[in-house]
């Protein structure tokens, strides 16, 4: 992975008044500034809104409001530029079936290229280191559409390093991952923060965010808080978008968040 171009202090920064998905208002009156070369999680109980969020920040949806990107206005960027700047990997997504994997993951080096251009030799190479990272360069020559979830989800997770933008949004993006493949995703967004590229997720795998840098914490649409992962302002948050259904606890140098059930079990 190439290190990312020195960035301002503020990777993105938000003032939503309000977005809306059809006629329902999702989120509201919603201010935030993710710090630049860190990790930010998004958690929340269903339907708070998180994926809304990612959505606006990564200017997919319109919003009563602005956001910037790096200092700068999103919706005013070149659809190139934005596309170089910023990655997006969202639920779900659908397409190529038909392409060879090694096909899907060359899409992310289009914002590099001119128009109907050959891939270059340096877009070769991303690819497959991209698809060496995410352990899928034996899947290379198979199509999309016959590999299983998981084998797919780590095939988009390669297209989303291929782009190397500096900033990278990710929605559910341990969906579909047995635990070995977690473990690899963990390691390569640590290796991405630590070449200063900004990562934000969506999670719902509370003990995975809770390694992040920092912390949003969403409900009904509104920001709870934001804060680093380890601090105790930050779990009290967490324990009470969760109705204090979770706790957070201490376990060999890691928080970890269990039912409270499980909490008070013998």
């Amino acid at each position: 992975m190439r290190p990312a171009a020195p960035s301002p202090s503020i990777a993105l920064q938000a003032r939503v008044a309000s977005a809306r998905v059809g006629q329902r208002a999702i989120l509201h009156d919603l201010h935030l500034a993710l710090p630049a070369g860190g990790w930010s999680a998004i958690v929340g109980p269903n339907g708070a809104g998180k994926s809304t969020l990612l959505r606006v920040l990564a200017g997919l949806l319109p919003c009563e409001g602005e956001v910037q990107l790096l200092g700068r206005p999103l919706a005013g960027l070149p659809t190139r530029e934005r596309a170089r700047q910023l990655a997006w990997l969202g639920q779900q997504e659908g397409g190529g079936e038909d392409l060879q994997v090694q096909d899907v993951v060359m899409l992310g080096r289009l914002p590099h290229r001119p128009w109907l251009a050959a891939p270059t030799r340096t877009d070769l190479d991303v690819v497959s280191q991209a698809l060496r990272t995410m352990a899928c360069l034996d899947l290379r020559h198979r199509r999309l559409g016959e590999l299983s979830g998981g084998e797919r989800q780590r095939v988009l997770l390669a297209r989303l390093l291929a782009v190397q933008a500096r900033v990278v949004l990710m929605d559910e993006p341990l969906a579909h991952l047995d635990p070995p493949h977690q473990a690899d995703w963990l390691a390569t967004v640590r290796a991405l923060v630590a070449g200063g590229t900004t990562v934000v997720s969506v999670l719902h795998e509370l003990n995975m965010a809770l390694q992040a840098d920092h912390i949003l914490v969403v409900k009904a649409g509104r920001l709870l808080h934001f804060g680093p992962s380890r601090d105790e302002a930050t779990h009290r948050a967490l324990q009470a978008a969760f109705d204090h259904r979770i706790s957070i606890h201490p376990v060999r140098g890691q928080w970890i968040a269990l039912p409270q059930e499980a909490a008070h079990a013998d």
